[in-house]
């Protein structure tokens, strides 16, 4: 399967911003449903938003009003855009893609934050 790549993680204070990028070349991205997943040390992944291909959204309630997930399809990219960020949110974002013919993933991408 054709693997998607994140960009865009790294190191931001507390209160901060961050927009990680997933680009998702090779497959049929305009009927894709694209989700942000992340999973801290220790913990259990974790869904954090998903888009369908009609621009419908969903977010998890810990990141609800602080985060927004997008697309842009003439680019075959999703975005999240994070703000108000905590030291909870530190995990390795990754990205996902699903449509008829297959479930794709990214390597992820570190997000960071200090308190």
């Amino acid at each position: 399967q054709v693997q998607l790549v994140e960009s865009g993680g790294g190191l931001v204070q507390a209160g901060g911003s961050l927009r990680v990028s997933c680009a998702a070349p090779g497959i049929r991205f305009i009927i894709a449903t694209m989700g942000w997943y992340r999973q801290a040390p220790g913990k259990q992944r974790e869904l954090v938003a998903t888009i369908s291909s009609g621009g419908s959204t969903q977010y998890a309630d810990s990141v609800k009003d602080r985060f927004s997930i997008s697309r842009d399809n003439a680019k075959n990219t999703a975005y999240l855009q994070m703000n108000s960020l905590k030291p909870e949110d530190t995990a390795v974002y990754y990205c996902n893609a699903k449509n008829l013919w297959g479930d794709y993933w990214g390597q992820g991408t570190q997000v960071t934050v200090s308190s």
